[in-house]
């Protein structure tokens, strides 16, 4: 299975995103809600339909990035905000986003969507990505790893081998306010450059 641009293409033209839950998940947005800091340079990437984005924008964090490879993410978002920069919406492949130094990265649902060939490639690019002290935050799938994805699978074991190396793991435990559908299926974390 090729997850390319035509891929993510069609399943946004076709509404066929069975991980889209509607809105800004429970422990991102308890998460975004505890942040004092407006000024947080964020990365947001793969959007999706843009829940987090739209509500980090309507709580004050106005300098958001978001890149996606599929155009149909961005437009739904500058729909929803119109005063938000072209230039904070990007239309690209993570893997070739610039190093920029953000202090943050809400992870929701990109990991789970990418070809488990690149995960190595997303743990590193996710450090380039990130300032020193900056935070990966966000959301993993937690259950048995299949090929049939995406989404795809994986486990707490899986998840601190991989990120433990070049990562200090501040958090990475169950979510205890994930929605009924992800209960027990679904681990919040922060990782610290």
């Amino acid at each position: 299975m090729n997850l390319n641009k035509d891929y993510w293409e069609r399943r946004y033209a076709s509404n066929n995103l069975g991980w889209d839950i509607g809105t800004v998940s429970s422990p991102l947005k308890e998460y975004i809600d505890q942040l004092e800091n407006k000024s947080l340079k964020i990365l947001v990437p793969g959007a999706g339909n843009g829940y987090e984005v739209v509500y980090l924008y309507n709580s004050g964090f106005r300098n958001v990035h978001v890149i996606d490879l599929a155009r149909q993410p961005l437009d739904k978002i500058k729909a929803e905000i119109p005063e938000i920069p072209d230039s904070q919406l990007i239309y690209g492949d993570f893997f070739n986003l610039e190093v920029q130094e953000f202090d943050l990265i809400i992870e929701q649902t990109f990991f789970c969507a990418l070809n488990p060939k690149l995960r190595k490639n997303y743990v590193q690019k996710m450090f380039q990505l990130l300032k020193p002290g900056g935070r990966l935050v966000g959301l993993l799938f937690d259950f048995p790893f299949t090929i049939d994805g995406p989404p795809f699978g994986g486990s707490l074991n899986e998840y601190e081998e991989l990120f433990h190396t070049i990562f200090t793991i501040k958090v990475l435990e169950r979510a205890n306010n994930s929605i009924p559908p992800r209960k027990d299926k679904e681990l919040f974390f922060i990782f610290e450059k």
